[in-house]
């Protein structure tokens, strides 16, 4: 089935924030570890979160003790000043916009205005907001409750950020007539009008519509009820499990979207879930490629493609004759690599991909011996080549596996947080990019004595460049998954808008050195026909960066693969 995915689905920036420092004070601050009541509308999550034994404080409870965590919701002033007076470390998640908004209420509400906020009076937001209004504050849910307002002298208008755009106008088309000098201030966060907004051009577009959140969360009951008005099947879900396939399966293409609440893992099981469905009319074709291309990807038999390719681009690059043996090696090291990993550390995968995740489960031991055979045959294959070429590819391999081992004594543990050699911060891109570059070109020109020159080592910076690009784009994909169990990744040091830049800087820079490299008589000519791969894979940066590209999609994640492809290709095909 055709799957369109809406750019803005899932986190906004108030919960994704929220999200990140609650994690964050379950690594870092003192035990025991609360949210002032539950961090998002999201069963899912708020189940994650107590297993990693971040738990919800009930607000009536006199004397917290260790850590809370304030909700994105924000609270009352009142609440945050009981939580300072019992002694607790308090971590502030309120979202910037809603923070926004209790300064405006606080602002005129000490000016003698009456606030009017226009929400939901039960929402956990607004009765923060209401904290903030000094007791004379309204709220409104809908717009015939105008009239039966007393008098009021001065009134500023403000909105729950979730609320319904239009509802708000219409509220406030009331107030205006009977409020001629209102202030109003539009709070509602622009992420929820966006999203909104594309809500209702998705429901033109498509036969049918899935809405993923909580059903307790108001933002995306808000969005499945603007779907409906817009006359579209509708179909609001928290899991994959509750997708009525025979319903949906009368539909030729389904659009995806999600509330503000929901993470990035339960999107993608429910995309993945729909892509596996067949569609109205669909081509037996179609579903048999899908499911072959999620196959090589989900079995790593893609990655492995792709790195056999790119020491084809090696060898033209060193302006030697293909050997067979050298894409052997690399096929068989990385594949064995990339599998005997996940096998070993499954943490992160179920949030990042669960669909990968399940699918290693169902095939465990099948996958097991297949790694383990691959890793030997790549060193058997090594040896052949010589006993250099052979040792430096052990140690690789050494490496590799005890890279998700815990290598810390246990009475050093007290001392550092690093027990593995993952958990060096923003080691897992520049590892992946280190080996797959070392495999390519490095044991190659090992097994042929070539000396250490210059033009080897452009060659091998290169090709890291152009694989720590794609890691680092993935690992941007894997930024909520990897955030929950505690990896550091480079786009969880600098923030996803800052990685992508440098990804983007990187590249470009790269481009401009090959060229350079090339004009300069440091590299044959033949590189710049590489340079197409460099800019196929910027345009995957900039696609991303526009579209805001949902993890898991599998087409996706396949082109990109498809650059290494790409360029073993052109090592082949161009004179």
């Amino acid at each position: 089935m055709k799957v369109r995915i809406a750019k803005k689905a899932g986190f906004c920036m108030g919960v994704r924030r929220a999200m990140e420092l609650a994690l964050e004070a379950g690594y870092h601050f003192p035990d025991p570890v609360y949210t002032y009541g539950p961090l998002i509308h999201n069963p899912q999550v708020l189940s994650m979160l107590e297993k990693k034994g971040i738990r919800i404080l009930d607000p009536v409870e006199d004397r917290p003790t260790g850590t809370v965590v304030i909700r994105a919701h924000g609270i009352p002033p009142q609440d945050h000043e009981r939580l300072k007076k019992s002694g607790c470390t308090i971590v502030d998640a309120t979202c910037p916009r809603v923070i926004k908004v209790q300064a405006i209420i606080r602002k005129y509400a000490s000016e003698g205005y009456t606030p009017i906020i226009v929400g939901d009076r039960n929402h956990p937001e607004v009765i923060g907001l209401l904290g903030y209004s000094q007791d004379q504050g309204i709220v409104l849910t809908d717009p015939d409750q105008v009239e039966n307002l007393p008098e009021l002298s001065q009134v500023i208008v403000v909105a729950q950020t979730t609320q319904d755009e239009s509802l708000f106008q219409r509220v406030v088309e009331k107030l205006r007539e009977r409020f001629p000098n209102s202030l109003v201030f539009n709070t509602i966060c622009n992420a929820t009008h966006e999203r909104q907004e594309e809500v209702r051009n998705l429901a033109r577009q498509v036969d049918g519509l899935v809405i993923v959140g909580g059903y307790d969360s108001g933002n995306t009951r808000r969005l499945a009820a603007i779907a409906d008005s817009a006359g579209t099947p509708c179909f609001h879900v928290e899991t994959e499990d509750q997708l009525d396939k025979k319903e949906i399966g009368r539909f030729k293409t389904v659009g995806v979207t999600a509330g503000a609440s929901t993470p990035n893992w339960m999107i993608r099981k429910v995309v993945q879930e729909l892509e596996m469905t067949k569609g109205q009319g669909e081509y037996i074709w179609g579903a048999f490629l899908f499911r072959w291309i999620r196959f090589l990807l989900k079995s790593n038999l893609m990655v492995a493609l792709g790195a056999g390719c790119l020491s084809l681009a090696a060898a033209r690059l060193r302006q030697v004759s293909f050997n067979w043996v050298y894409f052997a090696i690399t096929f068989f090291h990385i594949y064995a690599m990339h599998i005997l990993n996940h096998l070993l550390d499954r943490g992160a995968s179920e949030y990042n991909d669960p669909d990968r995740s399940q699918f290693y489960q169902e095939y465990r031991s099948a996958f097991f011996i297949s790694g383990i055979g691959a890793a030997l045959f790549s060193l058997a294959l090594a040896l052949t080549l010589g006993w250099a070429p052979f040792f430096f590819l052990a140690a690789m391999s050494a490496l590799g596996i005890l890279y998700s081992f815990q290598i810390v004594p246990a009475v050093w543990q007290r001392f550092t947080r690093m027990k593995k050699i993952k958990d060096i911060p923003a080691s897992k891109t520049l590892s992946v990019a280190l080996g797959w570059g070392a495999v390519t070109t490095l044991i190659p020109a090992m097994a042929e004595n070539q000396p250490l020159s210059l033009s080897l080592v452009l060659i091998f910076f290169i090709l890291c460049s152009f694989v720590y690009i794609r890691s680092g784009l993935f690992d941007v994909l894997d930024i909520q998954g990897d955030l929950i169990v505690g990896k550091e990744t480079l786009p969880i040091i600098i923030g996803e808008e800052k990685t992508i830049r440098f990804l983007k800087r990187l590249s470009l820079g790269t481009i401009i050195g090959l060229s350079a490299c090339t004009f300069g008589g440091l590299l044959p000519y033949w590189s710049l026909w590489l340079l197409i791969c460099f800019f196929y894979q910027f345009g995957f940066l900039i696609i991303y960066e526009k579209n805001r590209a949902l993890p898991g999609n599998v087409f996706f994640e396949a082109m990109v693969e498809v650059g290494f492809i790409l360029a073993g290709l052109l090592a082949l095909l161009i004179p």
